[in-house]
């Protein structure tokens, strides 16, 4: 059996890294603005900063070809890369995992089931790892490209009760992973006190992305019980090694 196949293990890969390290950190690589040439560069830098996977995918859901850019990454890195995708055309047998987003915060039936029925066949000739994630909309002070796209009212920053509601959802539902997200061009990230309830409440691995532009708000996230810190767009204007390094150590904040 090749490895990518086998059941659990990219996943696993990443709870080992959160658990030695406090949280692990991803990165966020939008397809539609990343060319493979340039992928090459960032997966070395990326990797030397202390990284520990590449998610791939953007929330427009622009259904171009991702091979040769999964393929440019995985040439110049040992790093695992998962699927993040915006739709059901957003997949190719190149990556390691997807992660299996059903967004539970929404009313709109083709993100909580409609995408995964067209994905599901696909997923299962390919048989790569698939982690089934329950992706929840938070508020972010600004009309975020997923909100946009999904038509999707986000929970309110201060309804903390309201995210744990949906994050048990999810738990109860059979979901693995837990995805708070502010969403691309947040104002503001996700409020520490709800990844913390939510982290507390249902016991499962949470990832965080959205509106995270400093190494200060990524250490608060990642010692607020996220388990992933996920950083995108704050690397498109502030790529350089230094500042890679400086968010990897806040999130690693076990060493």
């Amino acid at each position: 059996m090749n490895s990518k196949t086998e059941p659990g293990k990219v996943f696993s890969s990443l709870l080992s890294a959160s658990s030695r390290h406090g949280s692990a950190f991803l990165v966020l690589v939008d397809p539609d603005k990343t060319s493979p040439s340039q992928a090459r560069s960032l997966a070395r830098r990326f990797e030397e900063a202390g990284v520990d996977a590449f998610l791939v995918g953007g929330s427009q859901g622009f259904c171009g070809s991702l091979g040769a850019l999964i393929a440019a990454m995985k040439k110049f890195s040992r790093l695992p890369v998962i699927l993040f995708p915006g739709s059901a055309c957003q997949i190719s047998e190149r990556a390691d995992a997807i992660l299996f987003l059903s967004l539970l915060s929404s009313r709109n039936a083709e993100y909580l089931i409609g995408e995964h029925v067209k994905a599901a066949p696909l997923l299962h000739r390919m048989s790569i790892e698939v982690i089934p994630t329950a992706y929840l909309l938070v508020e972010s002070g600004t009309l975020t490209s997923v909100q946009f796209v999904t038509q999707s009212l986000p929970i309110p920053r201060e309804k903390t009760d309201v995210a744990v509601a949906h994050a048990l959802a999810g738990k109860y539902l059979g979901m693995k992973l837990v995805y708070l997200e502010a969403g691309s061009g947040a104002g503001a990230p996700v409020p520490a006190e709800m990844v913390r309830a939510v982290s507390l409440a249902t016991e499962l691995p949470v990832a965080v992305g959205g509106g995270v532009r400093t190494p200060e708000e990524a250490g608060r996230l990642a010692r607020s019980g996220a388990s992933f810190v996920v950083v995108g767009n704050a690397l498109e204007a502030t790529g350089e090694l230094s500042f890679l390094k400086e968010l990897s150590e806040a999130i690693h904040f076990r060493g």
